[in-house]
């Protein structure tokens, strides 16, 4: 399984950027995905899950700001965000849950700049 995460940069408060995680070596279409994100000095934390009927659920902290999606033709979760501040500025992971074990993307950086 492989897990490509992209889509990261510099934005001004109050901007938009869509990360997007290209996926391999694995079902794509029947994995639940997650974006998690991790910012400095703090714990990693979940951003936001669809499951493989693309049924959500999103961290409160994002909640009207954030969108998950998946295409599962192209095997690819994206993230939309929206109304970014300076709270958001993290490194972005996807992951997904293969056979009861974990696996990552590399993480790409977004930076909020106010």
């Amino acid at each position: 399984v492989q897990l490509q995460a992209s889509g990261g940069g510099l934005v001004q408060a109050g901007g938009s950027l869509r990360l997007s995680c290209a996926a391999s070596g694995m079902n794509f279409g029947i994995a639940a995905m997650d974006w998690y994100r991790q910012a400095p000095g703090k714990e990693r934390e979940l951003v936001a899950t669809i499951t493989s009927s693309s049924s959500t659920n999103y961290a409160d902290s994002v909640k009207g700001r954030f969108t998950i999606s998946r295409d599962n033709v192209r095997r690819r979760l994206y993230l939309q965000m929206n109304s970014l501040n300076t709270e958001d500025t993290a490194v972005y992971y996807c992951k997904t849950q293969v056979w009861n074990r974990d696996y990552w993307g590399q993480g790409t950086l977004v930076t909020v700049s106010s």
